[in-house]
């Protein structure tokens, strides 16, 4: 069997996962294949994950019981979240990375640059690049951005799929545009500033459309939406309106494909029976409009529904599989793959960190 095609991957929600199940029945080692949840390491050898930027996202109830299933109509889901519950929370899944790093025993690298997640990749580690998803841990006078970027925080959306002090969320809505409410606030757009100065990614997916183009005005590094897809072809709320591309593609920026079935599916149904031809579509779409240096993956791995023919990290094989049916060439296959990702990091960065 050949060795498959290294993968970094812009967005995943397994950290949460693991610390949701921590002290439960589904409590599981990141160290043992497992049948729960789409991440493990075993499944990362197996479906060569290399890496990723793993999201860390505070729930509107940390307490509720994620055993039953998630109902995106409860609109306690979208509750706003105290800054120091999340800020605790945040803390949670940042000591959960730490303990995997240190019980990996080298298989597993906290990584705090491009560079340093170039070498774990080429010395068969899983480098792990710490993203917020959803700012709410972050104070108004940004003493715990200066807190968590020493602690490795490197990407940060500034919302999740609700409001905050720094922006609104864009709902998960289909049919739906984007331009769904109002823009960054003055914190917001503060918040954009210090990112800028500590080489921390700002990430566009979850932001309504007048939050990104408040985001295009005032940041000073390429546009990145980690995990959106073309709004061309699904037409959600949560995907990009072919502007938004054009933006990005004008700051040599990125986009994220997200496998959620939902925002790949022109009828926007929750469908796993959603062919993986249909992820190649969105990635031929992109291409198109931003150019074979800014497309990437951004897979929702243990935050979304999974095409069935994918079923979880160990089907990224099957992936690039449908990237050659499609026509795609095995330079550019990589570059979607993980070079694109790399390099978008590296320009986000001071060179100081």
């Amino acid at each position: 069997m050949n060795k498959p095609i290294p993968v970094f991957d812009g967005h995943n929600d397994t950290l949460l996962k693991f610390v949701l199940e921590k002290g439960t029945a589904q409590e599981r080692s990141f160290f043992t294949k497992s049948g729960a949840g789409h991440i493990d390491l075993p499944r990362c050898l197996e479906g060569g994950l290399a890496g990723g930027l793993f999201a860390m996202f505070v729930p509107s109830n940390t307490g509720q019981d994620f055993s039953r299933p998630y109902n995106p109509a409860d609109p306690a889901n979208y509750a706003e979240v105290d800054q120091a519950v999340a800020l605790n929370f945040t803390s949670a899944m940042i000591a959960m990375a730490r303990k995997i790093e240190r019980a990996s025993q080298g298989q597993v690298r906290i990584c705090r640059s491009a560079a340093e997640i170039r070498k774990a990749m080429e010395e068969g580690s899983l480098a792990v690049s710490l993203h917020i998803e959803g700012a709410e841990a972050i104070d108004k006078d940004f003493n715990a951005l200066e807190t968590l970027q020493a602690a490795g925080l490197r990407s940060l959306g500034p919302v999740w799929s609700r409001k905050n002090i720094f922006a609104d969320g864009v709902p998960m809505a289909f049919p739906s545009s984007p331009d769904t409410g109002p823009g960054l606030t003055d914190t917001g757009m503060a918040l954009v500033k210090a990112c800028n100065d500590l080489g921390i990614l700002i990430d566009l997916s979850h932001l309504n459309e007048k939050g990104f183009w408040d985001v295009a005005r005032t940041s000073r590094h390429p546009l990145v939406a980690s995990h959106s897809n073309a709004h061309a072809i699904c037409a959600s709320a949560r995907n990009l309106t072919d502007r938004q591309l054009d933006a990005i593609r004008d700051t040599g920026g990125l986009a994220g494909i997200n496998f959620h079935v939902a925002f790949l599916r022109e009828d926007g149904r929750h469908d796993r029976t959603t062919p993986l031809e249909t992820i190649a579509r969105h990635a031929a779409y992109l291409v198109e409009k931003l150019g074979e240096d800014h497309v990437g993956l951004g897979s929702d791995f243990d935050g979304c529904m999974l095409p069935l023919d994918l079923k979880d990290v160990s089907g990224l094989p099957r992936l690039i599989d449908a990237f050659r049916e499609a026509g795609f060439g095995e330079e550019l296959i990589e570059k979607i793959a993980w070079k694109n990702w790399l390099d978008v990091l590296e320009r986000t960065q001071s060179p100081s960190l």
